[in-house]
């Protein structure tokens, strides 16, 4: 079995900044694509960004220039640098990456998600 576990979610001001973490546990024989996600109350979840395990990035255009999506492949753990956050980017916050468990399955996981509050 495979467990995504996100962290480093919280409350910050607007123009504030926060760094999500997403480490990948259990039977990992190698990991693909890894990406961020977002849910505010009310709306459907929403592509923030992801890094394929070459590296190439690919950005919502509501965060370019704000956000930097990074992985360690040593630690299975991808990383989602947030600056200047804004009020509307409140929400839950969930990593997804595709794992491969052996030679011959891959599939996608997801985190339980963080919470992201950005307030006054």
């Amino acid at each position: 079995q495979v467990q995504l576990v996100e962290s480093g979610g919280g409350l910050v001001q607007p123009g504030g900044s926060l760094r999500l973490s997403c480490a990948a546990s259990g039977m990992v024989f190698s990991i693909g694509a890894m990406g961020w996600y977002r849910q505010a109350p009310g709306k459907q979840r929403e592509l923030v960004a992801t890094i394929q395990s070459g590296g190439s990035t690919n950005y919502a255009d509501s965060v370019k220039g704000r956000f930097t999506i990074t992985r360690d492949n040593a630690k299975n753990t991808v990383y989602l640098q947030m600056n200047s956050l804004k009020h509307e980017e409140t929400a839950v916050y969930y990593c997804n990456m595709e794992v491969a468990v052996s030679m011959f399955a891959t599939r996608p996981y997801w985190g339980r998600g963080t919470q992201v509050t950005v307030s006054s």
